[in-house]
């Protein structure tokens, strides 16, 4: 599956309200939707300017509802998935955010995002943090898609 348009992206990121899955870095079920709330909350407030960073974590889960008990490719399905709307920097966080890559080193930067992205993933676990809704994601997640295809454009 390939996401095209935020309104799709919306529409799965709303059907995960009430949808249990793991946590990525394992442990006990979370409802995937506020988990993902959660994620990006947290990276909202670590690094306000990185939208990129943030978008991330609002999808790093995403595949679990595309593919239900794959505990194992979800993250790559879920990359797969977001890279033609959200971009190549977007997927390969999403992608890189479970297990470190199989290849040549990644540079710095790529390898303090990932970090960061994971240490939200553990943080998002703790019940209780208010996230606010998922519509207030909407505006930047078309930031995030129209810089893309911009980009995208140009190319």
């Amino acid at each position: 599956m390939e996401l095209r348009r935020v309104e799709e992206l919306m529409d799965l990121l709303h059907a995960c309200r009430g949808a249990r899955g793991t946590a990525c870095l394992g442990g006990a079920p979370v409802d995937l939707h506020d988990h993902a709330l959660q994620t990006a909350a947290l990276l909202r407030r670590s690094r306000p300017a990185d939208k990129e960073l943030q978008v991330a974590g609002l999808v790093h889960a995403v595949g679990q509802l595309l593919r239900p008990g794959d505990a194992r490719g979800h993250a790559d399905l879920a990359a797969d998935a977001v890279r033609p709307l959200l971009g190549e920097r977007v997927s390969c966080l999403v992608r890189l955010h479970e297990a470190p890559p199989v290849g040549p080193p990644l540079d710095d930067q790529l390898t303090e995002d990932i970090l960061i992205l994971r240490q939200a993933d553990e943080s998002a676990r703790t019940a209780g943090l208010d996230a606010g809704v998922l519509e207030d994601w909407r505006t930047v997640l078309e930031l995030v898609s129209t810089r893309h295809a911009r980009l995208g454009a140009v190319d």
